[in-house]
């Protein structure tokens, strides 16, 4: 129950930071990425607020702890080499972001804001999601079958 809680409320706290910055409104990031029109920088504020926020937290918690409070172990990426599926869901991702102005960490919290497009965004999220599951099971079992 501690887990749920702990997640409700990190989330709430994430979803109130990027409204408060807002970051879920899509026609601010779209003018973070317009240079020579109505550039915003506000954009670059809060991810460098982020960056830092993230580096101290990981610093506090891979320092002092050997495992999170509600699980066995921490699961962190074990690769770091760069591959095609990474470049091209980045690109995805940057393209994506781009064009709609919103990207999952955005869209969430403008759920509650009423923006209407925001549903459209979503949807499309999660067709895309079960998309790439789709496509890439179909992909491991065609590599399995060779």
């Amino acid at each position: 129950m501690m887990k749920f809680v702990s997640s409700m409320m990190i989330g709430a706290i994430f979803g109130l930071g990027i409204a408060i910055s807002g970051m879920a409104n899509p026609a601010k990031v779209l003018n973070f990425f317009d240079l020579f029109g109505t550039w915003d920088p506000s954009l670059a504020f809060v991810m460098g607020g982020a960056l830092i926020t993230t580096l101290i937290g990981y610093r506090i918690v891979f320092g002092r702890q050997n495992k999170p409070a509600y699980a066995q172990m921490f699961h962190v990426p074990e690769r770091a080499d760069i591959d095609r599926r990474l470049v091209l869901g980045s690109a995805g991702f940057g393209v994506g972001w781009g064009i709609a102005g919103f990207c999952p960490g955005g869209a969430i919290p403008a759920l509650g804001l009423g923006y209407s497009q925001t549903f459209v965004f979503v949807g499309a999220m999660i067709a895309g999601i079960i998309l790439a599951r789709f496509a890439n099971m179909r992909l491991q079992r065609t590599a399995i079958a060779l």
